[in-house]
């Protein structure tokens, strides 16, 4: 075998190893995540990038994306968006908080 197979075989062994991880560490935060009526989403917007994975999944349409002024006048972007939870259509399914690539999303009692 030449030194690139090996390296190759390697890098999908330990690709992998860390899938398996982090497969076993999702499993284990969303096991401790609580879901249903009794809860709603919660959006950390110091965290969350606008990134719409949240409405993309959410079927209930208890999700939107309103514009916010940027912090700091140094940048320019056009738009800058966070996510915002519609309450009464919220029921609690975590499926947003699976999504948010930031764990800008949590879930808190109502």
């Amino acid at each position: 075998m030449t030194r690139l197979d090996e390296l190759n075989k390697q890098r999908q062994k330990e690709a992998a190893r860390i899938k398996t991880s982090m497969k076993s560490m999702q499993e284990k935060m969303i096991s401790g995540i609580k879901e249903g009526e009794e809860v709603v989403a919660f959006v950390s917007l110091d965290q969350c990038i606008g990134c719409d994975q949240c409405i993309l999944v959410c079927d209930d349409k208890a999700i939107e994306l309103y514009d916010v002024p940027l912090r700091t006048p140094e940048l320019e972007i056009e738009r800058n968006k966070k996510a915002k939870i519609l309450r009464d259509n919220c029921t609690g399914c975590i499926l947003c908080v699976n999504a948010c690539p930031t764990n800008a999303i949590t879930m808190i009692d109502r």
